[in-house]
């Protein structure tokens, strides 16, 4: 429900003052130094969208209350600074209706009364859920979340308690066995306000709407950095060096839960500075592990150390110019990991960042380490650095720095899906997917890439920039985490970035907000990652008679660094699209399938929060592919 702020204060009126009787019940207790005495509330009734509340209150002698009611939030500690409603009193009893609540929703209510010329004295807190209703009347009440998109005001270290998913970046997420879903991320925020608490950040949810931080789970540089990477150093007759552990990165975590009781956490460690001077390469990464019992205790995360490292077929020949980028001098790049246990049970660390492409490396069941020795992460050909992992996605074959990186892996109905990052982060970054029977591949695309073997764009499109009417839209969608929760449904995590720009904020873009979206899956086994974000929207068949009207329709195909607007689209009683690109064009639905199909395209509909709409209500979208193309809808 829309919160309406409303701040009491006492008047002397003569209409406006009460004088307080004394009754007798047991549940009034006073306070010391208390004028008035507050029972703790009771709910007389119950239902889908209101709660009758009757509560018990004593004065004493000659005490003046100017005002009697209740306060009540979506959060414990209401207050009368809040959303309160006025009551009315009889013989010391004050009775109220909320009314226009959420079904199913658990509010905190407070009785209070005001002193006259004093402070407002409150109930102990009383905690009570609506009813469940039917369907429908969740529907007709349903407002969605609440918390803001541009949160400037929210964004430093003091205000983490009200981050919700303000301030993060490259979200990996596990559903626990407590059943919570975690997060965790790089440390990227807004005025690097993460500087203040560590490494890969936490926080978690029970509804995916409504996050708490929990902090960092890495306190300091892990101890076996520095060493190991002199050690390699040292090793390619290079002198060791002495970083500062305050130009380190700490990037892309990815969380899985191995069995009941353990959890692991790969992490990327990026190094400062160069291999051998100024006009050398960069210097390597490093993917290390931790892993925990209980994601519950934030600080339970135990360091394992060393995984995995940058891997180069060019041996010691190091002194390649760091602009000659297809030539980089590695083939691998040691970060943004991606952990799966696949179908027959062998454990799969998936992993790289623009450096040739996506390499799959098997790790050891029970210790998470690679299953076959390592060597040394440099050779002369790509049979001496063959244990540091084996192609499974290319963009470009042969060229050493592409725009693709972020693996993400899931296991489904006998498909391995591999989403990718394609792009620059700022504007331009998007989402594709790519799917293989084997874990090792070949991955391909719908439209047929063979991204393992040929290599290629991958198809389709999954998430993209974008923007609805009414608002700045959602730039740098990408480096997704994809989970389910044990029950069939599927979701997309990613950060999503404000446009530069936004409220004259020229560094709005990088204001990072997490985006959690729900999943459909085509017919042929293809996942739609729906245009708005995941609201909880009681999921209401959708009937014929609620896609007339208007839709914002957007062309979601690949556009490097254009945030693809929507165009308006009629769709008229007699099944026709009267405006809109598909002009002309027949539409039919699906009412089982929530199928709508315009133009041959099929569009799988469903309810889903309107964001850009200024009470956040629900909404009907539509997501939809094709060999080349993807499209998004809102119902208007």
């Amino acid at each position: 429900m829309k919160l309406t702020k409303i701040l009491l204060y006492s008047t002397l009126s003569a209409v406006a003052l009460f004088m307080g009787a004394c009754n007798d019940d047991d549940d009034v207790v006073f306070v010391d130094g208390e004028n008035v005495a507050v029972a703790m509330p009771e709910a007389t009734e119950v239902g889908a969208t209101y709660i009758a509340l009757s509560t018990n209150f004593d004065t004493r002698a000659n005490a003046v209350y100017t005002n009697a009611g209740y306060c009540y939030s979506l959060k414990p500690n209401p207050t009368i600074y809040g959303t309160v409603i006025k009551g009315e009193v009889n013989d010391n009893v004050v009775t109220a209706t909320l009314m226009d609540l959420v079904p199913n929703t658990t509010y905190y209510v407070k009785a209070f009364v005001s002193e006259y010329k004093g402070h407002a004295v409150y109930s102990q807190e009383f905690e009570v859920t609506t009813a469940e209703g039917t369907m429908d009347e969740q529907l007709a009440a349903y407002r969605g979340p609440q918390h803001p998109d541009y949160y400037v005001d929210l964004s430093g270290w003091d205000q983490r308690d009200k981050w919700n998913l303000a301030n993060v970046h490259d979200p990996s997420v596990v559903k626990a066995d407590d059943g919570y879903y975690y997060m965790y991320q790089t440390d990227a925020s807004y005025g690097n306000a993460h500087v203040a608490g560590g490494h890969f950040h936490a926080r978690r949810s029970k509804d995916l709407i409504n996050w708490e931080y929990l902090g960092g789970t890495m306190s300091e540089l892990p101890g076996w950095v520095i060493p190991k990477l002199n050690e390699i150093r040292e090793a390619m007759g290079l002198t060791a060096v002495t970083p500062d552990v305050n130009d380190f990165g700490y990037w892309a975590p990815v969380v899985r839960r191995v069995n009941n009781g353990l959890y692991r956490m790969y992490y990327s460690i990026v190094c400062p500075g160069t291999l051998n001077g100024d006009n050398s390469w960069g210097e390597r990464s490093f993917i290390g592990m931790m892993e925990n019992s209980d994601p519950a205790n934030n600080d339970g995360w135990v360091d394992k150390g060393y995984v995995i490292t940058n891997a180069s077929d060019k041996g010691l020949n190091f002194n390649i110019a760091p602009n000659d980028w297809a030539n980089c001098y590695y083939k691998w790049n040691a970060i943004d990991p991606a952990y799966i246990i696949a179908d027959n049970g062998e454990h799969w660390l998936i992993y790289g960042s623009w450096n040739s492409g996506i390499a799959a490396v098997q790790v050891d069941a029970a210790t998470g380490m690679p299953l076959n020795a390592l060597g040394n992460p440099w050779g002369d050909d790509d049979a001496a650095i063959a244990n540091y992992g084996q192609l499974i996605a290319t963009r470009q074959m042969g060229n050493r720095w592409q725009a693709s990186e972020g693996p993400e892996i899931i296991y489904r109905d006998g498909y391995y899906y591999l989403f990718l990052a394609y792009d620059a982060l700022d504007v331009a970054y998007n989402t594709r997917v790519v799917r293989s029977t084997s874990i090792t591949g070949p991955y391909v695309g719908i439209d047929g890439t063979d991204v393992t073997n040929t290599g290629g764009d991958a198809l389709p499109v999954v998430t993209h920039p974008y923007k609805f009417s009414n608002s700045n839209g959602w730039v740098g969608i990408a480096h997704c985490a994809v989970f389910d929760d044990g029950n069939g449904n599927w979701y997309y995590a990613s950060q999503g970035r404000l446009p530069a720009g936004v409220n004259g904020n020229e560094f709005s873009n990088a204001l990072m907000t997490g985006h959690v979206r729900k999943i459909r899956w085509t017919n042929d086994g293809w996942p739609l990652v729906m245009p708005e974000r995941y609201g909880a929207v009681p999921d209401v068949p959708i009937t014929t008679e609620e896609l007339l009207g208007t839709w914002e329709h957007i062309d979601l195909s690949y556009a490097y660094g254009t945030q693809k607007e929507a165009a308006p689209m009629v769709l008229t009683a007699d099944h026709k699209v009267a405006s809109g690109p598909w002009e002309g064009s027949d539409w039919e639905y699906d009412a089982e399938n929530q199928i709508l199909t315009i133009n041959g395209v099929e569009l799988y509909i469903q309810r889903e929060c309107d964001w850009e709409s200024e009470e956040r209500k629900a909404t009907i979208v539509y997501a939809g592919v094709t060999a080349d193309k993807t499209y998004w809808g809102k119902k208007s």
